[in-house]
């Protein structure tokens, strides 16, 4: 039986030693995409050898808990390779979450991804 070859749920754009990853779908809830994407983002930092990573949320209307443990489980993943994780583009709605889980305190959350990718470019220096 051949497998089928799953439909990334990742756009993915290099610039410059960061990787800016933008996610297709508006409503990440169900388990098996959560895991798939959480597979894609693992990829990315092992296999393509990415550290610097912004997560760009442009598309997404709403995300549930389990999405925050990949996240966190990501940046401790990048902390470890002496990289760094950005977000940018975080509907008011979604922000109000990592507000009240105090996760807007772990992740550095800017505006734009141009602002998210002036950070890293700062910090490197």
């Amino acid at each position: 039986m051949v497998e089928e070859q799953k439909k990334s749920r990742l756009m993915t754009r290099p610039q410059g030693d960061v990787m800016v990853v933008h996610f297709l779908d508006t409503r990440i809830l169900d388990v098996a995409n959560i895991n798939q994407i959480a597979e894609e983002l693992s990829e990315i930092v092992e296999k393509k050898n990415y550290n610097r990573l912004l997560l760009n949320l442009t598309n997404v209307e709403y995300l549930s808990s389990a999405v925050l443990a990949k996240l966190i489980a990501l940046h401790k993943r990048l902390k470890e390779l002496k990289g760094e994780l950005r977000v940018c583009s975080v509907r008011d709605s979604i922000m109000e979450v990592f507000k009240i889980t105090k996760l807007d305190k772990v992740f550095d959350i800017q505006s734009t991804e141009e602002e998210a990718l002036a950070r890293f470019k700062v910090r490197g220096f």
